[in-house]
């Protein structure tokens, strides 16, 4: 089995956020192909994947080689090496690639200042540079950004067999849930048939669950704003006083309970406002609230 795949990867200069995002028709590609570690670099390792690529790519990079040479080395010590497709970005910022002759049409790979695109099996060319131009033109955080370049690609017809799964793996220091790790960003789908939309929703959900609340994004909890979440909360079985459009303890404490059932104790405030972005939660989810907290 060969994980026909479409992938970027890249170094965001300004944070030093290295990752990659990846989509294909193979089960859960995401357990086979993004390798990466904060201060070294990113690997995308697919094709007939050499999953040996990615831990020992990882250690030359960590002790300072650059991109390329860490593609030559790994690729001239395979024998297989004509199978294999690879993308490498070191914490630099240099970007590298190897696309073996023996890859599945079409392959290739396209590489810029901090980034690499590369993909086997595709329904052509384009995929690739519309993936490299989606990217260069972007703007914002990397994570939606190498999202956004696998929407380019998957726009131009993508892998020519289909969807079946998709990955985002980014990692900074200190990145993930606590500052434990440097795993900031680990999201997978592994199996749908629109992996790459499910993807952005899950990187959505990502942000909601683990984002820091915005001072601009505050709403104060009074009049129809605290009515119309006195009501949902009732509704819900946290609060049984009387809709008065009152924030007072009793709906600050079903509140906070709330927020703490459905995960946003980081967006959880001891005052008179509300994050916006849990009352647009709870509007999706369950038809409130509304009105000012729009």
């Amino acid at each position: 089995m060969r994980p026909s795949t479409f992938s970027i990867v890249a170094l965001d200069a300004a944070t030093g956020e290295l990752g990659i995002a990846v989509a294909s028709k193979f089960l859960a590609v995401g357990a086979a192909v993004p390798w990466a570690k904060a201060g070294a670099g990113a690997i995308a390792t697919q094709a007939w994947a050499n999953l040996s690529y990615g831990p020992d790519g990882l250690a030359l990079l960590e002790q300072g080689a650059a991109a390329e040479e860490v593609v030559r080395r790994l690729t001239e010590a395979d024998q297989e090496r004509e199978h294999r497709q690879l993308g490498v970005v070191d914490r630099q910022g240099n970007a590298a690639a190897w696309t073996g002759k023996e890859c599945f049409d079409w392959a290739g790979h396209r590489t810029g200042r901090g980034f690499t695109c590369q993909g086997n099996i595709l329904t052509g060319e384009a995929v690739v540079a519309a993936m490299a131009a989606a990217f260069e033109r972007s703007s914002g955080p990397l994570p939606e950004r190498l999202v956004t370049a696998l929407e380019a690609g998957q726009d131009e017809g993508g892998d020519s067999r289909g969807q079946q799964s998709a990955a985002i793996y980014v990692v900074k220091e200190k990145g993930s849930y606590g500052g434990w790790l440097d795993r900031y960003i680990d999201l997978r789908v592994d199996d749908h048939p629109t992996p790459i939309v499910e993807l952005r929703k899950l990187l959505e959900m990502h942000r909601l669950y683990f984002g820091a609340t915005e001072p601009q994004n505050l709403t104060r909890l009074a009049g129809n704003v605290a009515k119309e979440v006195q009501e949902i909360l009732r509704r819900l079985g946290f609060y049984d006083g009387e809709i008065t459009g009152v924030y007072d303890l009793r709906t600050k404490e079903a509140f906070r309970r709330f927020c703490s059932v459905e995960n946003f104790e980081e967006r959880w405030r001891d005052d008179h406002f509300a994050d916006r972005e849990i009352l647009n939660f709870m509007r999706k989810r369950y038809g409130v609230p509304s009105g000012d907290g729009r």
